[in-house]
């Protein structure tokens, strides 16, 4: 499986126990929702590898506590700390309207007033604010906030991002 076929669900953080089971910090509002899995993907030097899941369970409040088949000591799992952990983008529900994943918009075309401003090269998400990265078709870079007052559609077809954007915005 390719990495640009996966999306990111979060992080190995620690062992539980010396059986191998390990600690799995995710990026969710909801954590729960992964204690059904069957397997997941590792990010490992040779690329993502796939890893059946023995038991899974949540563990206290936002940490995931999974044993795998063949990891079955503390060694073995030592090798998996720190390692990032992805499913296939096919496990992310479809999203309809104006919502949408960051990963899919990317290569977007970004329109203002039916003029094309560019195309989103990345999205900025650490912050309070998260903000479009959009390459101008005359090479320079502008950062657009990503809210919901500012889009007006999201065409998946054409593969474009109205926006409706305050004067003066572009130009900072």
């Amino acid at each position: 499986m390719k990495k640009e076929e996966c999306f990111y669900i979060g992080k190995i953080t620690g062992k539980y126990s010396f059986r191998g089971e390990l600690l799995v910090k995710t990026d969710s509002d909801n954590p729960k929702q992964y204690t059904k899995l069957k397997s997941i993907f590792i990010e490992l030097d040779s690329g993502l590898v796939p890893f059946v899941i023995k038991n899974i369970q949540m563990h206290k409040s936002e940490l995931i506590r999974i044993q795998f088949d063949n990891i079955l000591n503390e060694m073995e799992a030592n090798k998996l700390i720190k390692k990032d952990v992805y499913l296939p983008l096919s496990f992310l529900p479809k999203l309809k309207g104006k919502k949408f994943y960051y990963h899919e918009v990317i290569g977007f075309s970004i329109m203002h007033n039916n003029e094309n401003l560019g195309t989103i090269e990345r999205i900025h998400d650490q912050g309070l604010q998260a903000l479009f990265e959009i390459k101008k078709n005359n090479g320079s870079t502008s950062l657009i906030p990503i809210h919901d007052d500012f889009i007006i559609n999201v065409d998946r077809v054409k593969k474009n991002i109205s926006v409706e954007i305050p004067d003066g915005l572009l130009e900072l």
